[in-house]
């Protein structure tokens, strides 16, 4: 094993011999402790290789020492082989490329672009809101730029394939508030109002927006999911490309087959609910079927209905636009794809509960 690694002179610091991981451990103390005894006037400014037999990455790791302790930067390696300029570009640390730091913006920079950014979305949002209503209206008169058979289809899986999911939940809320109410109702001798109860929740609030929430996390979360993947993978430029409007191709159809199906599943999800409450009203508090239903009916009017119909339409059309919405601004791969289906879905649920509360006030006009 040679006895001299490395040489000292006028400001360069020559490399000898084999530096590797069998002779680096035995001399990195003696390189270190010699850097630290040079002055300013004899302080290293450049390395040179040309004298290097082996260099392995524990010789490139000594170099990186080497440069950190005399503060150098990697373009003052002088006279190293091909082979060992590769390696040092392989394994030395000084070699990758040096990440910006960013700057700390100030809060109420970062509060003004947060805002700039809810106003912008929601420009987006009223501008694509607006060339759907515009396209569905042509669309009804003009089926040019529409999949033959698209209405039916998006009818079948926003509408016929949720019919299920809707049923059951409806039943099974139907039953819950019935046997709730009417161990409550009966401490006061009031169980000939369990009907009354029952039809106008399920009517006004429960049906329509349970409902809403399933279609928001079945539909508006396929919506947001199937556009941002078309998006993704550049199939509404294609759209693009074949003069296809991707708003009336794509969307329209989904927006139609949704105002239809909507309304009727709420009125499904009426009579199932009512079901439900008419199972306890029979097993528990007695009630005659024909009794029951005729309360129902009798307390229900025809305001109620109609309000119910129109909320359920307007639930749908967000469910809808805010698919959309997501979809049409996905940015990323697959990753964008999840995040913004996750985002319309939230969206989608938090704008029926709100939208629901002003139509909870509507009811309140006489």
């Amino acid at each position: 094993m040679p006895s001299v690694f490395y040489k000292i002179d006028k400001n360069s610091i020559y490399l000898i011999g084999t530096w590797s991981k069998v002779t680096v451990p035995d001399f990195i103390d003696e390189v270190i402790n010699a850097l630290l005894r040079e002055t300013d006037e004899d302080r290293i400014l450049y390395i040179e290789g040309s004298n290097l037999v082996e260099l392995d990455s524990a010789g490139v790791a000594l170099i990186d020492e080497i440069l950190e302790k005399c503060k150098l930067s990697i373009e003052c390696l002088t006279n190293f082989t091909e082979n060992d300029l590769s390696k040092l570009e392989i394994f030395s640390v000084h070699s990758l490329p040096i990440e910006d730091i960013p700057e700390k913006i100030p809060f109420l920079e970062q509060f003004g672009d947060e805002v700039i950014g809810y106003f912008k979305r929601f420009f987006d949002m009223i501008l694509l809101t607006s060339e759907i209503f515009y396209w569905s209206i042509i669309g009804i008169f003009d089926k040019k730029g529409h999949r033959k058979g698209s209405f039916t289809q998006q009818s079948i899986l926003i509408g016929f394939n949720a019919i299920p999911i809707v049923g059951l939940l409806s039943f099974i809320i139907g039953f819950i508030l019935s046997l709730q109410s009417a161990v409550q109702l009966r401490q006061f001798g009031a169980d000939q109002f369990l009907a009354n109860l029952l039809s106008i929740t399920m009517v006004r609030e429960m049906a329509p927006l349970i409902t809403a929430i399933i279609l928001a996390g079945r539909s508006g979360s396929a919506i947001a999911s199937e556009i941002a993947t078309m998006k993704v993978t550049e199939e509404l430029d294609a759209l693009k490309m074949m003069a296809l409007n991707p708003i009336r191709f794509v969307v329209v159809p989904k927006f139609h087959a949704v105002t239809i199906c909507m309304s009727l599943l709420v009125l499904f999800s009426i009579l199932v609910g009512i079901f439900g409450g008419l199972i306890v009203a029979i097993s528990i508090s007695g009630f005659a079927p024909m009794n029951f239903l005729t309360s129902c009916v009798n307390i229900v009017k025809p305001k109620d209905l109609i309000i119910t119909i129109i909320k359920s339409i307007v639930f749908a059309w967000q469910i809808v636009i805010i698919g959309a919405h997501y979809g049409f601004h996905v940015e990323g791969g697959a990753e964008g794809v999840g995040r913004a289906t996750t985002q319309s879905v939230v969206a989608a649920i938090f704008g029926v509960i709100i939208m629901d509360a002003l139509f909870s006030l509507i009811y309140l006009i006489k």
